[in-house]
């Protein structure tokens, strides 16, 4: 199976970089799933959404980002958040609470931390 390059960049760290097999994002165009020797193409991800990274070696990472874009081109994917916590990072319960919180920032931000720990957003 081929592979393709993708990087998962926030302002403050490299989250993720290496050999993947597909992306999955959610863009202001709608979801999308991105295979090696997908079209060149830039989009803007959606506020509080999760990004999975499905790495060639069958691992799969996920992260809470919070804005940004992703860029497709023929040397691979970049997605630039504004920013990003991985899964492991994230604190259930914090974001739990976040997600109740009448403030719409506030609760997007738990949401996608809640879907990137793989907890249900309800």
């Amino acid at each position: 199976m081929a592979d393709m390059r993708v990087e998962l960049v926030a302002p403050d760290r490299l989250l993720w970089e290496g050999q993947a097999t597909f992306v999955f994002a959610r863009t202001t165009a709608g979801e999308i799933g991105i295979l090696p020797r997908h079209v060149p193409l830039v989009a803007e991800i959606i506020e509080g959404e999760m990004v999975r990274i499905d790495s060639a070696d069958g691992e799969e990472f996920r992260a809470a980002v919070h804005g940004g874009f992703l860029s497709v081109t023929e040397q691979g994917v970049t997605i630039l958040a504004e920013s990003a916590e991985p899964a492991e990072e994230v604190d259930v319960e914090q974001a739990q609470r976040d997600f109740q919180s009448e403030d719409e920032e506030v609760r997007n931000r738990g949401r996608a931390q809640l879907r990137a720990a793989g907890h249900s957003a309800v």
